[in-house]
């Protein structure tokens, strides 16, 4: 694919992609960040997610044992219907979820962080307010602030609070549960980083 082509697709369709290469490459039995799941179990749920009202066990047994390679070609078929395929809203949607997804499979495998996708910074950047905020709310009166590179921050609360700093992916992944994988450095007021740390985080 040209570069202007790969630039003009979509950001979760792009991610979409690249996930299922990722996938295909690894295998059904390779681990992710997904407490419990293989490459085959988070295939499954990536399915079952755009393509069922319900998620439940039964069903995830029975997206599994249509085996990956499956189950990639139906990732790879893109959205089946709304809301995923409303322009801006998939990228919200879609976007962040196989976005974080991918680094699931990504980190558990030992590849690193990508310095070479703007894009997805820009994207979790966003994401972080409401995360963020989500995560402040757990732990007041303390407040929060999200730093990222180039001085860019997320404020929420009191000032003074705990400080989360690192690359807006990483910030993302942090937030959303994935503490050990994320390359961030939490500092700030003792009593607001002790809260932080107890505090559940994960969306």
């Amino acid at each position: 694919m040209s570069a202007t082509r790969e630039r003009a697709l979509p950001l979760d369709a792009r991610e979409r992609r690249d996930l299922c290469d990722l996938l295909a490459e690894l295998g059904p039995d390779a681990p992710t960040l997904c407490e419990g799941w293989a490459t085959l179990d988070l295939a499954a749920h990536l399915v079952l997610r755009e393509h069922f009202a319900t998620w439940t066990e039964a069903k995830m047994s029975t997206a599994k044992a249509k085996g990956l390679p499956a189950l990639i070609d139906r990732l790879r078929a893109g959205p089946p219907m709304l809301p995923w395929r409303i322009p801006g809203l998939r990228t919200v949607l879609n976007g962040t979820e196989f976005l974080i997804h991918h680094e699931d499979v990504r980190r558990a495998n030992g590849r690193g962080r990508r310095t070479d996708r703007p894009d997805l910074d820009s994207l979790a950047w966003k994401t972080n307010r409401l995360t963020g905020w989500r995560a402040a709310r757990k732990i007041r009166p303390h407040g929060l602030e999200l730093r990222s590179p180039g001085g860019r921050t997320h404020r929420f609360g009191s000032p003074g609070g705990a400080v989360l700093t690192g690359h807006p992916v990483e910030l993302l992944l942090y937030l959303s549960g994935r503490r050990e994988a994320a390359e961030t450095e939490l500092t700030g007021d003792p009593e607001a980083v002790a809260a932080f740390l107890k505090a559940h985080t994960g969306v």
